[in-house]
């Protein structure tokens, strides 16, 4: 299937690996133009090779903290210096501690805040003229099962974003009229680098190896496997395509059937 995506110019934020990396190869593979974002200039450079040789697509890597409004507006403005416009944006970013209702300080709740719900309000503040400019956008957003389903040691996450979700929802119903689609993604257990931190702290609270764990984990899950991130990064370059056009303000599970409640 050919998603129609070439001559179109995608910003993926925290894409040097993980979820974010997984979409953006995604992209590139269906013949975007994709812009990479990280803290880390090194890691974010190496991931840019990475794709660029496996794609043949052209990969632009820029250092950029997303909690930080001024690397924002410079990612976006470098992006369209060098390409002109933007049509598709990935939110990602790494999920914020764990902790209790005791343990986390308001400093870790406003850093969760930053880090998690204002950089997709300011990510999307920047990109959203231009899309409407050009009549055609497409804004997707790397959230987590919890934002459905909350899980009691990610409370930061469980409290913060099902407010993106209600965010998707408005965004799309005011933008559909410009062709602009606004969804998220929600990814369960992953086989991420984030996915494996978790599962070392709880197996260790279980005082079990952490392939114990992560078999136990399988076993819960109607697919009988933790997700693979290039399973993640297909549906992302599907709910860019031209194909996905008529899929607006969905909040979708990617987790092989893993959350209990109807959605």
């Amino acid at each position: 299937m050919n998603l129609g995506l070439q001559n179109k110019t995608a910003i993926v934020t925290a894409s040097s690996q993980g979820l974010g990396k997984a979409s953006a190869m995604a992209l590139a593979q269906e013949g975007a133009t994709v812009v990479l974002c990280s803290r880390r200039e090194q890691a974010i450079s190496e991931t840019a090779d990475e794709i660029r040789q496996a794609t043949g697509a052209t990969i632009a890597p820029i250092v950029a903290d997303v909690t930080k409004l001024d690397d924002i507006r410079r990612l976006v403005k470098e992006t369209t210096q060098r390409f002109g416009t933007v049509h598709i944006l990935v939110n990602n970013a790494g999920g914020p501690p764990t902790g209790t209702i005791t343990s986390l300080t308001d400093e870790d709740w406003w850093r969760g805040h930053d880090l998690t719900l204002m950089s997709v309000v300011r990510l999307t503040r920047e990109v959203l003229p231009m899309m409407i400019k050009q009549q055609w956008g497409r804004i997707i957003t790397i959230v987590s099962v919890a934002a459905k389903q909350p899980i009691n040691e990610l409370l930061l996450s469980s409290a913060i974003r099902p407010g993106i979700l209600g965010l998707t929802k408005v965004l799309a119903n005011l933008h559909a009229k410009d062709h602009i689609t606004v969804n998220t993604v929600c990814p369960g257990h992953i086989l991420t680098k984030r996915q494996e931190e978790l599962s070392i702290s709880r197996a260790a609270k279980k005082n079990i190896p952490m392939e114990e764990y992560l078999q136990e984990v399988a076993h819960t899950i109607p697919a009988g496997r933790l997700g693979r991130p290039e399973e993640l990064g297909s549906t992302v370059a599907f709910l860019a395509s031209e194909q996905a056009s008529y899929i607006n303000g969905v909040n979708l599970l990617v987790d092989g059937g893993a959350a209990k409640g109807i959605h």
